[in-house]
């Protein structure tokens, strides 16, 4: 069975649009692209190539895949040699150029042929930015691993991570590291449905009781 992995960067306030350049992503005046590139330092290489030296495959919503395939394939470094080796799979439902090597298309019933995938032998599935397929993803219960970079920025305005695909569910923390630039690590596992309790132990008050009644209605 195979895991979808997804792997975001992501400002304090969520935004995960454009992290890479100014010409990466401008939909809807997006303005802040590159909010990521002065935060770089040694330990993020050295953990953005641990979590690319694991077999696997990609998994991209149109959008990121348009820019992935009008840049890699012309690349001759070591991640353009291995992106255009692996296969990249493609969630689209809108025409679209296909002619990079090894792509494979996704565009109908969608979510039950990203469940077929994921049951088929083969390597992990990265997802790479693609900011609408992770909502499809999370609100499926689709992601296995989820790796958030947190950077010490906020953008007030652009795509965000956790939207309307955001089930109620519990993540467990499973690694851990801050950068010397303070940017926050982190990989989270699915950890079951969200427990529910209470800091208040005693009986509640008349005044406490009206509140909650208050509230209750709207007011």
């Amino acid at each position: 069975m195979r895991k979808i992995i997804v792997a975001t960067y992501m400002t304090m306030d969520g935004v995960l649009q454009a992290p890479g350049g100014p010409e990466e992503d401008p939909t809807n005046g997006f303005k802040w692209g590159g909010w990521s590139f002065h935060y770089w330092d040694e330990l993020m290489n050295n953990k953005l190539n641990k979590i690319m030296s694991a077999p696997h495959d990609l998994l991209l919503g149109r959008r990121t895949y348009e820019i992935f395939s009008a840049y890699w394939p012309y690349k001759n470094d070591a991640i353009g040699e291995l992106f255009n080796r692996i296969n990249k799979y493609v969630v689209a439902t809108t025409p679209i150029d296909t002619s990079w090597n090894g792509t494979v298309l996704i565009n109908k019933d969608v979510v039950n042929e990203l469940k077929k995938l994921k049951q088929q032998d083969g390597p992990d599935l990265f997802v790479w930015g693609s900011s609408r397929l992770i909502q499809t993803l999370l609100a499926n219960h689709l992601v296995d691993v989820l790796h958030i970079w947190t950077f010490p920025i906020t953008l007030g305005k652009g795509k965000k991570l956790f939207e309307e695909g955001t089930q109620a569910q519990q993540w467990k923390l499973t690694e851990s590291e801050v950068s010397t630039t303070g940017v926050l690590i982190g990989s989270y596992v699915p950890d079951g449905e969200v427990k529910h309790g209470s800091f208040v132990s005693e009986e509640p008050s008349e005044a406490e009781l009206a509140r909650r009644k208050k509230w209750s209605q709207g007011k």
